[in-house]
């Protein structure tokens, strides 16, 4: 799967990602999510893990975005479980073409994520893209902070 995408002010390509982008992808997710980053060892059980989705953005030849999900077949639903944009590319759609690359490869009726109570533009982005609050986890995060479960219908 490759999706060429070109927005306003930057062109980038969606591609599933493999074990030799996990250093991109870990200087990634440090970049994103600072406090909340995945430790390398976790990055590395996602990357080999064969029911997972994983995608990356890529523009001039370095990953600007990355998601991943899966599919609990429990819940019946599919869970986006980390979504993020280098700082300095936010802005440009790239945060929801990767999840609606990510939905799709999912197949799945609805899909599920976790934000932060605080990430005010996180949460506008899932607003926009079809998703709604439906429950909270509470004191989820290391902090103490709650997360919101939000859902979107396929």
């Amino acid at each position: 799967m490759n999706a060429v995408v070109t927005h306003e002010r930057t062109a980038y390509t969606i591609a599933e990602t493999g074990l030799l982008d996990l250093p991109a992808v870990w200087r990634l997710n440090r970049a994103c999510f600072r406090k909340d980053a995945y430790d390398l060892i976790t990055l590395f059980n996602m990357s080999v893990m064969p029911r997972l989705t994983r995608l990356k953005a890529v523009a001039d030849g370095r990953i600007i975005g990355y998601v991943a999900g899966e599919i609990n077949k429990k819940e019946g639903c599919g869970w986006i479980i980390t979504i993020g944009v280098h700082p300095n590319c936010t802005g440009n759609g790239i945060g929801a073409s990767l999840l609606a690359e990510a939905e799709r490869a999912l197949r799945v009726p609805r899909v599920r994520l976790t934000v932060r109570r605080s990430n005010a533009r996180a949460i506008a982005l899932y607003e926009r893209t079809g998703y709604k609050w439906v429950s909270t986890y509470r004191r989820y995060y290391h902090d103490g902070e709650d997360g919101l479960v939000m859902e979107k219908i396929l």
